[in-house]
């Protein structure tokens, strides 16, 4: 399945409301954020679970608005499962793996 781009406030609403999603807190510059986006693209090749991904640099404020609104410290990078439009479970750096994906499904 293909990756959502979330930049806005609007498009992160949109997608609360379509039901259930992950969401990725990516940096640009971190290779440990690469590592973790790579599990994550693994994850959205194998299953049809919808997958937004936040590219921190481009998307600052929103990625704090996230923080803030959710109650979940900011790390980078870091995922994140929405289940009725609240933060069900998240985690972050090297324990994002594509197995830890579909194990949270």
């Amino acid at each position: 399945m293909d990756l959502n781009i979330v930049q806005s406030e609007e498009e992160l609403e949109a997608e609360l409301d379509q039901g259930a999603f992950f969401l990725l807190k990516h940096s640009l510059t971190c290779p440990i954020s690469a590592q973790a986006k790579s599990e994550y693209e693994k994850f959205s090749k194998q299953s049809d679970f919808p997958c937004c991904i936040l590219n921190i640099q481009q998307s600052r404020d929103l990625s704090n608005k996230i923080a803030e609104r959710f109650n979940v410290k900011h790390e980078s990078p870091q995922v994140l499962l929405f289940q009725n439009q609240q933060v069900t479970w998240h985690e972050s750096h090297f324990s994002i793996t594509a197995d830890q994906l579909h194990n949270r499904l």
